[in-house]
């Protein structure tokens, strides 16, 4: 391999949504006996998810599989309610690790079914968020994927609106969006995108890159929806050469030139760091930084809850001060810093 120099783009990697799920699944791992039990992969990243399997986490795709009174993590892709419904009715403890933009969308699911219109939901056929998405409202959604399938819904006299998966890339959406249009002049829309703002500056920062690049390599896994949707990006943008890999010793020998490097928003840095060690760029690393992320996405309410309920006995116990303790500082951990150390 002769690399010369590596071009890493930022942002890649965990979004807030996957730092707080891993989080609280982290929690749950320290917090609990084994087996705690997940209802679907806690994010698409394989890596991650064996990590947590050796763990004792155990990943299940029906609640009824989950025996009475275990703790039960819901995954960051959203579940059907009536999913939420028997995870609550069963686990002794049970955390719903949604993302809050997934969330929104169950929301504007909910609401416009309410006030009778007919939704029209772009996403991927059997994508988890997909499913539990349209099993908010399934007699009022049609799911569709691409222009052809737009065109093949039925005419009515409902008033239309027009909702999305969260990490489809904007090329996906794009098209399909200007056709619902163009059927249903008078759809509503959300006044905020319900595309993840994360999945697009993953985007942005590779399409700053990828005209300088003899090969892309995008790190993550083949059923992370935002990761392949960087792939075919890069695909669409001329680099002569792009690689999906899940792991450094996945690179093939013979990389050379300028090697850019991302990541979808399931990976934790450490596969970054490793990809980029075994490049050994003899020129170095240049950071393409095309914008700053600063969201953050607290652990679920009844995490928080419990952790200090944790705290406010175990001061209490040591004949510690309540006032004197410092707060529970969630921000400043991150997800990729949290895997490392279960490693421990």
């Amino acid at each position: 391999m002769s690399v010369e120099r590596v071009l890493l783009a930022e942002p890649r990697g965990f979004c807030a949504g996957v730092e707080m799920a891993i989080k609280a699944l982290a929690w749950m791992v320290r917090s609990f006996e084994p087996p705690v039990y997940c209802y679907h992969e806690i994010v698409h990243n394989q890596i991650v998810v064996d990590h947590f399997r050796d763990l004792g986490v155990v990943f299940v795709d029906d609640i009824a599989l989950v025996p009475e009174g275990r703790p039960i993590m819901l995954s960051a892709h959203g579940s059907a309610p009536e999913v939420v419904a028997a995870a609550r009715s069963k686990g002794s403890f049970v955390v719903d690790s949604v993302c809050p933009l997934v969330t929104k969308v169950h929301h504007e699911v909910k609401v416009r079914a309410s006030k009778g219109y007919r939704i029209i939901y772009v996403g991927h056929e059997g994508h988890e968020e997909a499913v539990g998405t349209m099993a908010v409202a399934p007699d009022a959604i049609d799911r569709v994927e691409n222009v052809a399938e737009v065109d093949a819904l039925p005419a009515h006299d409902n008033a239309v609106a027009l909702l999305a998966q969260t990490t489809l890339s904007h090329r996906d959406w794009e098209g399909v969006a200007v056709r619902v249009r163009e059927r249903f002049p008078q759809v509503w829309t959300p006044g905020r995108s319900d595309l993840c703002f994360a999945t697009t500056n993953r985007q942005t920062s590779l399409l700053a890159i990828a005209q300088r690049c003899d090969a892309i390599v995008v790190i993550g896994s083949s059923n992370s929806s935002n990761t392949t949707a960087l792939e075919r990006l890069a695909v669409q943008a001329g680099c002569k050469r792009v690689l999906r890999i899940n792991a450094a010793e996945e690179l093939p020998a013979d990389l050379s030139g300028t090697v850019g490097v991302t990541a979808g928003a399931s990976a934790p840095e450490q596969l970054v760091a490793a990809v980029v060690a075994q490049l050994a760029p003899a020129h170095g690393v240049e950071v393409v930084t095309v914008t700053e992320e600063d969201e953050y996405f607290p652990p679920p309410r009844n995490i928080r809850e419990l952790q200090t309920g944790i705290e406010v006995a175990v001061t209490t116990l040591l004949g510690g001060s309540l006032l004197a303790s410092p707060a529970m500082e969630d921000r400043s951990l991150s997800a990729s810093a949290v895997l490392a150390a279960l490693e421990q």
